[in-house]
């Protein structure tokens, strides 16, 4: 079985994790092989989310992590106070390469993985993201700022932690499933997979991920990027309509 998966599965091996190493199908003697079930997630009018299953095998027993991230763009939070029985914003700061969606799953908790110097350089765990500041003058407590972009994307759950959710097939084969929730953005994914063993990586493979809009949706997209012009105008004339033929229904009630 395990000749079988070695012979099907491909990707794009870094081999020994170094930076420059080659890409293309793994070799069947390869430390590390892994593949996904899909590689693209079609949404639709029906879409609620989704999960993946990613899969592989290892030559030889160590610790697995799994990384997908997302496109990136700007956040900007913002603070609020009451004033005067409104809540208004007194301050807001931004961020740029902020991770659209991060997820991570290991087969053991990330510090009895690695070092926390290792999980820091390559952005393993939620808590060793780093967001660019956007500013002049960087704040002293711009920590805080970033902790809400951090607790709030957790709560949308667009950023997930599954901690122990690999699951070993015996001592080289291994899977975890990977989930999606209903407003996934589209765009470009990579999915990054570790071998560690010793508190160093043995070898790693990244393999992306695309997630699309498809059929009415990804038209109604493409003309809203096309004629944004035109698209609000039609968006304005719905919602008339629709509150017109409301309030004639609600008269004959």
């Amino acid at each position: 079985m395990l000749a079988v998966l070695l012979l099907l599965v491909s990707g794009d091996v870094l081999a020994q994790a170094t930076p420059n190493a080659p890409r293309g199908p793994a070799p069947a003697d390869a430390p590390l092989i892994t593949d996904l079930s899909s590689h693209l997630i079609a949404i639709t009018s029906s879409f609620t989310g989704t999960e993946l299953l990613l899969f592989g095998a290892i030559d030889e027993p160590g610790d697995v992590v799994v990384v997908v991230r997302g496109p990136t763009a700007t956040s900007v939070v913002r603070r609020k106070r009451p004033t005067l029985g409104f809540w208004l914003t007194r301050r807001s700061e931004s961020f740029d390469n902020v991770p659209a969606y991060y997820a991570v799953a290991s087969s053991k908790p990330l510090k009895d993985i690695a070092p926390i110097s290792l999980l820091q350089r390559l952005q393993i765990g939620t808590e060793t993201l780093r967001f660019r500041y956007i500013g002049t003058r960087r704040p002293e407590d711009v920590g805080d700022y970033h902790k809400a972009i951090v607790r709030r994307k957790l709560g949308d759950g667009l950023y997930r932690e599954s901690i122990g959710a690999i699951d070993f097939l015996g001592p080289k084969l291994f899977r975890t499933e990977i989930s999606f929730p209903s407003t996934v953005p589209v765009g470009t994914y990579q999915t990054e997979v570790y071998l560690i063993r010793d508190n160093r990586i043995v070898a790693a493979q990244s393999t992306p991920l695309f997630i699309d809009k498809q059929g009415v949706e990804q038209q109604v997209y493409d003309f809203s990027r096309q004629e944004p012009a035109v698209y609000g105008l039609v968006a304005v004339l719905l919602a008339v309509m629709s509150g017109w033929l409301a309030a004639i229904a609600f008269r004959r009630n």
